[in-house]
């Protein structure tokens, strides 16, 4: 009984460390066009960078995670119709069928 037990339990903790490893996303990098969600797009309640991103004949939207880098970079982009085009690194996540990404990386790129 005791050793069905432990061998239970490390089963457990080895799905467990599979499952977090699983859900841990690679980082990512994407170029584009930097605008306001809210001042530019007006897809957004409250100031938000997004990247704008064409692949093929679609664009996606790149939803940037308001964290001190990001907020670092919405000058350049706010009032609405500024923009910048930029390659951005970080982690994306999926979320109510948005592309949420937290930048760990924004470059401006020279025009």
């Amino acid at each position: 009984m005791m050793k069905r037990m432990k061998l239970m339990i490390a089963a457990g903790l080895l799905l467990a460390g599979t499952a977090g490893r699983a859900l841990a996303a690679d980082p990512v990098t994407i170029t584009g066009t930097m605008v306001c969600g809210k001042c530019t797009l007006h897809i957004t309640k409250e100031c938000q960078n997004v990247v704008e991103v064409t692949q093929g004949t679609n664009t996606v939207y790149y939803f940037l995670k308001n964290n001190d880098l990001s907020k670092g970079a919405h000058d350049a982009i706010c009032p609405a119709g500024s923009s910048e085009k930029v390659t951005v690194t970080g982690t994306v996540k999926k979320k109510h069928g948005q592309e949420i990404m937290t930048p760990t990386k924004i470059d401006v790129l020279k025009s």
